[in-house]
């Protein structure tokens, strides 16, 4: 059973998790890619007051989970998935080959359903190799700051709290799409008077996106 962090054995779980147990929360489609996606999903450690001595004030635990794929494609659903039926915050570990990508998400209960929850970000990290990747867990002080250690880990940003994290990304993901948008516009334009435009507003994007970055 892989063990990313290194944790303490007390905190060990160690539990198969079926690929049906999130039908309830799954379209057909979902229902099919958890089967093209996942070779197998284990639960394997649970960070809380009664295994780690630590709590938070807005994070009681933090469930660990491993997922072994049969493909990359598709990860980022499943997570999504995973993330809406479970209101605890997690971390999963998802394994293809000696490749691993690491993922935390902040949310919060949905207010019709409290058995569930509504997704604010997720932060998913590269795929890296298992055997040097460069996360931690450091259990220190309260949940609330391990959790926010690892999203600060995934993201690249120092900033204090998870929503300022997540209004980071937000920001980020904004400003690369439209990046993106305009670099296809320059593209296609034939004005040379319009394209000199173009390029001037894509350098200040890209200008604020280094900003945002830092």
């Amino acid at each position: 059973m892989m063990d990313v962090f290194n944790l303490p054995s007390r905190t060990m779980i160690g539990r198969s998790i079926p690929k049906n147990a999130f039908d309830t929360q799954a379209t057909s489609q979902q229902k099919k890619l958890f089967v093209d996606v996942i070779e197998r999903m284990r639960w394997i450690n649970k960070l809380s007051f009664d295994t780690i001595n630590l709590t938070g004030d807005e994070i009681q635990e933090i469930q660990i989970f491993s997922l072994e794929l049969r493909k990359k494609e598709g990860i980022e659903a499943v997570l999504e998935v995973i993330n809406k039926a479970i209101p605890y915050h997690l971390i999963c570990c998802a394994t293809y080959g000696h490749e691993l990508l690491i993922s935390a998400c902040q949310k919060h209960t949905n207010p019709l359903n409290a058995d569930s929850a509504v997704i604010d970000w997720m932060f998913n990290s590269a795929w890296i190799s298992i055997d040097s990747h460069p996360f931690s867990l450091n259990l220190r002080t309260n949940l609330d700051l391990v959790y926010l250690d690892i999203c600060q880990q995934i993201s690249g940003s120092t900033e204090p709290t998870l929503k300022d994290l997540v209004t980071i990304e937000r920001n980020r993901k904004e400003v690369q799409s439209t990046i993106t948008k305009l670099e296809s516009q320059i593209a296609k334009c034939k004005q040379f008077n319009r394209k000199v435009e173009l390029n001037i507003e894509l350098q200040k994007q890209k200008d604020r996106l280094n900003t945002i970055s830092r």
